[in-house]
């Protein structure tokens, strides 16, 4: 057989297959240990630098094992990606047989049976919803998967789809009149037959926190997992080992037992009555928490007496309910189904309100203008996810552009529990940086903290923009800073300006890829996940090191509890976090081995502060000058040479 090398050679299947493809070493390299790890069934940490090309490098490996390989993904973005176009091409390159299966979780799928209730059910919260469901109801009489992203008329984000697929809380499962053309059904099949599967972080961890609570599964077992943008999995992890009661939970419930009701014939005069003093309680409950949207800590205000009373008059409404639909179970499937949902939401509200004294979790709300969220996060999930490694025993691959800091991997290990002789390979980006990038810190600019930062900041990156002729991301910290930014900008920038919020990421892209001098102002999802090759950019700007805000209540809490296990919070958490985030950030940059830039980093306490060193060994080795003439010319001449070209 022909060993990894030669498949991603110049001579290679690979080399007839991808337009422009160009042998690197250094995929090569990660083939090789990851191939390595699929046969001898040993974990690895594999950091990929931007270009290596490590999709490539671990499909190869996946599809040619010989076992089922389970493949999770970031983003469903990048999933769709992987699935539909990435894996079909390496598949046919090799002409290898493997069977492959995509699986989303259950909210990416049509349900027929609540659609079928939803075109029942006319009293729509907008004036489109309607409108919607007819392009609904006309797709899912064509659509063979029932994937909801097919649908581009009604984007997936769209609130009418909670009106047309299923969530684990009222799906009916055999149970429903549909189960036999269920389309998500007919997935999970589909992945259970298949060598390769393709998922989501979101869905694995979902999987994971099932069968902990004993719940059948999802997934199938499989002899490796290889789990692409791990980075993110300690967050997606803390969110599904954790509880989460919404107000949607709420209404979602009330919503599905007036429906269930009418189906199979109401005959409880009480029922209108305790759901409508159920919906009153949870609205108040909103209201108690505070008029202005916030994300806090539990503690600030479970002590005030609106609270204690809105929560046990929440509690008491549900378990009045819960009672009531018992009695009524036996009618009927989906009313059986109500009652189980009731009583988990019952049980997930008297979790949350007394935790135990023992619990390593920190209780947190979040509340919008009309709805609210209350959360139990666990503040370590390294020994939740490794008995779930223990009880799927094989191979598990973690590869990422940004595991390391400063080279090492010990923050990703310590938050995945994983230890310290676990194989890892961190391999450089093959991109010329040292050539075709310049990191710019300017001098004289004022502390973070500083109220003329602002300002500061701005007016250094105004010229970078001018030199480059636009071709610019303005990256910022804080949604406060990137308005300032967009409102200063606007009374001088001649350029196309993009502002995250006043359209969806996948348009303001499209806009700036194909403007070719647009200048893009983002924060928090454009750090990462972000790619825009050739002429198009030019000019990274980013305002602060990204420190996660201590304030928010998981930061807070995590902080705390190393504190009490005689942790440094700074060193070991929040010092760590910040330098994976910034290394997102830079990587938006250089995106091609043609491309070239500047990344220009705001904050002078990069080079003021002794920790900088730290973010700047975990950088791309490109050249660095605080001088602003050197960059502009370098802009200059760079749009020259593409101009002539």
């Amino acid at each position: 057989m022909s060993s990894m090398r030669d498949l991603l050679g110049t001579d290679g299947p690979l080399a007839g297959a991808v337009a422009g493809f160009q042998p690197r070493e250094e995929q090569q390299a990660l083939a090789e240990a990851v191939e390595a790890a699929l046969g001898t069934g040993e974990d690895l940490i594999a950091e990929a630098g931007t270009g290596t090309g490590k999709t490539f490098a671990y499909l190869l490996p996946a599809l040619r094992s010989g076992g089922r390989v389970i493949i999770s993904t970031g983003t469903r973005t990048l999933q769709d990606q992987l699935f539909h176009k990435d894996l079909p091409l390496v598949r046919k390159a090799l002409e290898l047989p493997v069977r492959v299966a995509l699986l989303k979780g259950r909210s990416n799928y049509l349900c027929r049976y609540r659609l079928q209730h939803a075109e029942i059910d006319q009293r729509f919260e907008r004036a489109d919803t309607g409108r919607e469901l007819q392009q609904i109801r006309q797709w899912a009489g064509t659509t063979r998967s029932g994937d909801i992203a097919e649908l581009a008329a009604v984007p997936a984000d769209r609130p009418v789809w909670g009106r047309a697929t299923s969530t684990v809380d009222n799906c009916l499962g055999q149970d429903c009149p549909d189960y036999g053309d269920c389309f998500l059904m007919e997935a999970r099949k589909r992945a259970q037959e298949a060598d390769v599967v393709v998922v989501n972080h979101h869905l694995l961890m979902a999987d994971m926190a099932l069968k902990e609570g004993g719940h059948g599964e999802v997934l199938p077992s499989a002899d490796a997992y290889i789990l692409d943008e791990a980075h993110q999995l300690p967050e997606v992890a803390a969110q599904f080992f954790g509880i989460a009661i919404s107000a949607r939970q709420f209404m979602d419930l009330l919503r599905d037992v007036t429906a269930e009701d009418l189906r199979e014939g109401g005959d409880q005069p009480e029922l209108p009555g305790l759901m409508a003093d159920l919906r009153k309680a949870v609205l108040d409950f909103r209201l108690c928490l505070g008029e202005r949207p916030q994300r806090a800590a539990w503690a600030s205000v479970a002590q005030r007496v609106e609270v204690i009373d809105g929560m046990q008059t929440l509690s008491q409404s549900l378990d009045a309910l819960r009672e009531l639909l018992e009695q009524m179970a036996a009618r009927g499937k989906g009313l059986e189904a109500c009652h189980r949902r009731c009583d988990a939401l019952a049980r997930g509200l008297a979790e949350f309100a007394a935790p135990g004294k023992s619990s390593d979790a920190v209780q947190w709300f979040e509340t919008h203008s009309q709805s609210f969220m209350l959360r139990l996060t666990p503040l370590d999930v390294g020994q939740q996810v490794q008995a779930q490694m223990q009880r799927h025993p094989g191979a598990w691959v973690f590869t990422s552009a940004t595991l390391s800091v400063a080279g090492g991997f010990g923050h990703f290990r310590r938050r995945l529990g994983l230890p310290e002789e676990t194989r890892s390979v961190r391999l450089e980006s093959p991109f010329d940086y040292a050539n075709n990038a310049v990191l710019f810190v300017p001098r004289g600019l004022p502390e973070p903290n500083d109220p003329g930062y602002n300002l500061a900041y701005l007016e250094h990156a105004w010229r970078l923009v001018q030199a480059s002729e636009g071709r610019a991301f303005l990256l910022f910290t804080s949604y406060r800073a990137l308005r300032e930014g967009a409102d200063w900008l606007r009374e001088r920038c001649s350029y196309p300006l993009l502002v995250q919020g006043e359209a969806s990421q996948h348009l303001l892209l499209d806009r700036f890829r194909e403007a070719g001098d647009a200048v893009l102002l983002g924060t928090a999802s454009f750090w990462e996940g972000v790619d825009v090759k050739g002429e198009a950019l030019s000019v990274v700007c980013i305002d602060r090191l990204p420190f996660a805000s201590p304030a928010d209540p998981v930061n807070e809490a995590r902080i705390a509890h190393l504190r009490r296990h005689a942790g440094n919070p700074f060193r070991d958490f929040q010092l760590p976090q910040a330098v994976i985030a910034l290394r997102q950030g830079v990587g938006r940059l250089i995106r091609d081995q043609a491309d070239t830039g500047v990344l220009m980093i705001g904050d002078p306490r990069l080079v003021s502060k002794s920790y900088g060193r730290q973010f700047l060994d975990s950088l791309p080795p490109m050249s660095r000058t605080r001088d602003s003439g050197i960059v502009e010319t370098f802009l200059r001449n760079n749009r020259i040479a593409h101009q002539a070209s």
